[in-house]
Parts: C-alpha cells; sequence; structure tokens
C-alpha cells in the first residue's frame, strides 16, 4: 500500500473514533497536510457532537416539549424571521402575570402554546415570530412566546411570577435587540 492510501486508510479510521489518536510526523505528501491537524479537525468534530448529545439530555421533558411547539411555529412563521430588526431598537416594556384578571384564564398556557416562565416569556408584537430570543439590556434574554391585545407596534409585555413584581417593574422603555435572526 503506498503512502497516499495509507493516510486516507488512517484519516477514516481517525473520523471513526472516539478518542483522538495523533501520528506525529507522518505528511500526506499529496497536500502537504500533517496528520496531526487531520486527527485535531476529527476531535473537534467528535467532541462537537458529544456536546450537542449532552446537551439534548440535559433539557427537560417540558423543554424538549417546548422545542417542538416553537419548531412548528417556525414552518407557519418563516417569512417574519426574515423581517426581523438587525439594529437595536427601543421597546416600552411592561409586566404581566397569568392571573386570570390580566388573562382572561390563570393557566399560564401562552398563546404559541408553551407554559409561562418567568425570566424567560415574553408577550411580542405579531411581527415577532414565536421563538425570538430578544436581549434586553439590563434584563437579560426573553424569548417571544405570548401574543396580547395591547402589544403592538415597539410595546412588550415581560412575564413575571407575582403581581407585586410586575407593578413595581411598571412601564419601562429600554434598549433591546434581536439575537436569533
Amino acid at each position: 500500500m503506498d503512502i497516499v492510501n495509507v493516510i486516507a486508510t488512517a484519516s477514516i479510521a481517525l473520523s471513526n473514533m472516539v478518542q483522538p489518536v495523533v501520528a506525529e510526523g507522518i505528511i500526506n505528501t499529496n497536500t502537504k497536510t500533517n496528520i496531526k491537524e487531520e486527527s485535531t479537525v476529527a476531535t473537534e468534530e467528535i467532541n462537537k457532537e458529544e456536546n450537542k448529545s449532552r446537551i439534548v439530555a440535559e433539557k427537560t421533558e417540558e423543554e424538549l416539549k417546548n422545542d417542538i411547539i416553537l419548531a412548528n411555529w417556525r414552518k407557519k412563521q418563516e417569512e417574519k424571521w426574515e423581517n426581523l430588526p438587525v439594529e437595536k431598537f427601543i421597546v416600552n416594556a411592561s409586566a404581566y402575570t397569568a392571573a386570570a384578571d390580566e388573562c382572561g384564564w390563570n393557566t399560564g398556557i401562552t398563546s404559541s402554546g408553551i407554559k409561562v416562565k418567568e425570566n424567560r416569556t415574553l408577550a411580542c408584537p405579531k411581527e415577532f415570530p414565536f421563538g425570538t430570543i430578544i436581549e434586553i439590556e439590563g434584563m437579560g434574554q426573553y424569548r417571544c412566546e405570548d401574543r396580547g391585545g395591547a402589544i403592538k407596534g415597539n410595546k412588550v409585555d415581560i412575564y413575571m411570577e407575582t403581581k407585586k413584581d410586575a407593578f413595581q417593574f411598571g412601564r419601562k422603555n429600554l434598549i433591546a435587540w434581536v439575537i436569533n435572526p
């Protein structure tokens, strides 16, 4: 077997292995590529796949259900994803709870079908597709999961657990930007 075939075979074997293998000093004369570099690339790809598996395994049943709901919405709202703002913008933010007197029911289920969660749920104007991640300066990242009759233009509603927190928050003009266009 000539050196090119040996290196090709070694490269294939490396991409199928879990543990990194380093064959130092062997050079593919065809491309002048060191096998060590090929090994590192193969190892990085394996590590990426292992990390993806860990991320999926760490999600709760509810989070996996939410992912499915948002994937279905993404298909339905495809054109909205193309029209999201790319620059920072001002939001007129207020807060809400899942109380019946505010929402008409007290199940905590948003208009997207996902259950509300503090520090995550955001009611956005209809121009923002469900699943859009918005960073609000000084507050963190929120996901568009809900709508509301008064949520139009630059208005958003941040979900909070208690009315006390919601009233204390009041209404504020804040800088925001889309994280995942």
